[in-house]
């Protein structure tokens, strides 16, 4: 009985991860790490399967891919950050509450599987458990496919999510661009709304910012603090970029 319950677990498994595989446009070879990766250990302890069968591994594997691929992304993305302020976007990103909103975002928890009392108690929205669940599918991906593969679903599933409200507060660039201005003596800088789109739940926001009112970069957000930031990221970066 036992058996047949795992199998047929398993077989559900593995249609739902190759509808998946196949939604997120990504290739794999060996069905059996992403079965690993999906693998909770009160799964395993359930069906007394070989106690190394879980994920813990795979997230451990796919910690360090991630961390990895998140550098590169921001190194590239940011080349006149220093490393200090790449270091707060990187732990912002691959934090758990954000790994949480990818891996929501896509629907990976409902691939997990779990034993018969993690999912009565709502394993499968446990937020320690999804964001584990993401890294370990990160491992395995890597394992199975490459780095160039995890590169291909990171800029699916994560960085799209990472250039507003997720990097908001790692750095605040007003801050850092009111420093810069003062530093190099270069004027007075002032921010003004110039737009707002949209209805009243869902407002976006365009902000300029001007120096000794000139403007030098606009910035859009869905809310006015978060506009003005982007604007101050564009100025700090085209200004710090000229030198």
């Amino acid at each position: 009985m036992a058996n047949h319950r795992k199998q047929s677990l398993i077989d559900q498994f593995q249609n739902q991860f190759k509808m998946k595989m196949k939604e997120l446009n990504l290739q794999y070879s060996d069905i059996s790490i992403f079965q690993q990766a999906f693998s909770h250990s009160s799964f395993i302890n359930d069906f007394n399967m070989k106690r190394l069968d879980h994920n813990e591994r795979l997230e451990f594997l796919g910690d360090a891919v991630l961390e990895l691929t998140v550098s590169r992304f921001l190194y590239d993305q940011y080349p006149h950050l220093p490393e200090g302020d790449l270091t707060k976007m990187r732990a912002n990103i691959v934090c758990e509450p954000s790994l949480v909103i990818f891996a929501n975002k896509i629907q990976l928890n409902t691939l997990i599987l779990l034993g018969k009392g993690e999912e009565k108690t709502g394993g499968r929205t446990r937020p320690s458990l999804v964001a584990d669940v993401f890294e370990a599918f990160i491992g395995a991906l890597y394992l199975d496919q490459g780095l160039e593969a995890v590169k291909t679903f990171a800029e699916y599933a994560i960085f799209p999510f990472v250039e507003g409200d997720q990097l908001m507060g790692a750095v605040d660039f007003k801050t850092k661009f009111q420093e810069y201005v003062h530093q190099k003596y270069l004027g007075h800088l002032q921010y003004q709304i110039i737009q707002e789109d949209g209805p009243a739940h869902n407002k976006q926001f365009t902000s300029e910012v001007q120096l000794n009112h000139k403007p030098i970069a606009q910035g859009v957000g869905r809310t006015k603090k978060e506009s003005e930031q982007k604007a101050a990221e564009k100025a700090y970066l085209a200004l710090s970029q000229k030198e």
